[in-house]
């Protein structure tokens, strides 16, 4: 697909409201994303040679299917420009210089600076070198960061759960998050079952909600609904139908009419049903426990993954304290500030990258550099 046409089918609007939903300041992130959108972020790619597709989940990538494609394009970029990379100087301080601009320290000595973009990342993945420390470096020049949690991370359940059973099963579900017994989070999508517990689409983008939930020692249960968008009268119906069509048939057999086989091997297990016994034959009062698990069903998380397996950072560096126009802190004149450091993070899907990309983008020009 040619660069204009895949433009075509994104707006700044659409990626504003649909992709960075995990921020409180949406009129501020809508701004920015308009200075440099995804149609911006398609023709500048192809500008360096990388020609992107659109899967029919709407996420773009190379057509290679290679992320070194993009590696590749944006070191040769920086080299084009003449930017010297410096992997083996890692930074350990940052302050501001009595005359003016700063003085980073780093593992190889000492540079001075007029100005400094920090794009650091955020805690996850720290084996990448996204261990935090673009926070401290912020926080020592007066910036505050609010609490940081893992975000877009599978979730462990505890061992008295079936997952292990399921492995490598995926499932359309609903999820709905609630702390302090109020809806946070409600969204349907594919959950993946996993030797740990679960992971995949719908579970990734719930997740920073339990993971803000526990930091801040709030109670908080993720309801799983395994009939997304029927009620729990709807299924009651549906079940009972099946039992008086096929009175016979074996209640394992009747719920994998409508789930896997395997699923509703477990589901009877754990819900403390004989799988065999007949549908018509089932107590009321199990038919009825059965049916409410079915669409509201607990999930007994016990953890996350932590940041070696969390895609992105919640929390950061308030937006508040950021010059959207330039990406210039707005407390440290020459110092800018962009991405996973900041307070916002996007659903699964590449949004992050984006948020990346046009962050970055405000940056450089702010700042006066080629791009």
């Amino acid at each position: 697909m040619e660069p204009n046409q895949l433009a075509r089918r994104f707006s700044s609007q659409e990626v504003a409201a649909a992709t960075l939903l995990m921020t409180k300041s949406h009129q501020t992130t809508s701004s920015a994303i308009a200075a440099f959108s995804v149609k911006d972020t398609i023709a500048w790619f192809a500008s360096m040679g990388v020609e992107l597709k659109c899967e029919e989940t709407g996420k773009l990538f190379p057509v290679t299917d290679k992320a070194r494609t993009v590696l590749t394009a944006l070191v040769t970029r920086c080299h084009d420009l003449g930017i010297r990379i410096q992997p083996d100087h890692r930074v350990s301080s940052l302050e501001t210089s009595p005359e003016g601009g700063f003085i980073l320290q780093h593992s190889q000595g000492t540079l001075h600076a007029k100005r400094v973009i920090l794009a650091t990342g955020g805690r996850s993945i720290p084996k990448s070198g996204s261990d935090g420390v673009g926070y401290e470096l912020a926080r020592g020049l007066g910036h505050q960061v609010t609490r940081t949690v893992p975000a877009l991370v599978p979730l462990v359940l505890n061992d008295r759960m079936f997952h292990k059973t399921l492995s490598g099963l995926s499932q359309e579900v609903e999820l709905t998050t609630m702390v302090k017994g109020l809806k946070v989070d409600q969204r349907t999508g594919s959950l993946l079952w996993t030797h740990f517990g679960i992971s995949g689409p719908v579970v990734m983008d719930a997740s920073r909600f339990w993971c803000l939930a526990r930091a801040q020692h709030d109670p908080v249960v993720v309801n799983c609904n395994f009939v997304p968008g029927h009620s729990q009268e709807a299924v009651r119906e549906w079940f009972l139908a099946e039992s008086l069509a096929h009175p016979r048939r074996t209640l394992v057999k009747t719920l994998a009419q409508r789930f896997p086989q395997r699923f509703a091997e477990s589901f009877c297990q754990y819900a403390g049903c004989d799988g065999q016994t007949a549908s018509a034959q089932l107590p009321r009062k199990d038919r009825d426990h059965l049916v409410a698990l079915l669409t509201k069903f607990p999930l007994p998380i016990a953890q996350d993954r932590g940041w070696n397996y969390a895609e992105v950072t919640a929390g950061g560096i308030p937006l508040e304290e950021v010059n959207f126009r330039t990406m210039e802190s707005k407390l440290v004149p020459g110092l800018y500030l962009v991405g996973e450091l900041l307070d916002c993070d996007g659903r699964i899907g590449g949004f992050n990258f984006q948020w990346a990309w046009t962050t970055g983008r405000l940056a450089g020009l702010a700042r006066g550099l080629p791009i």
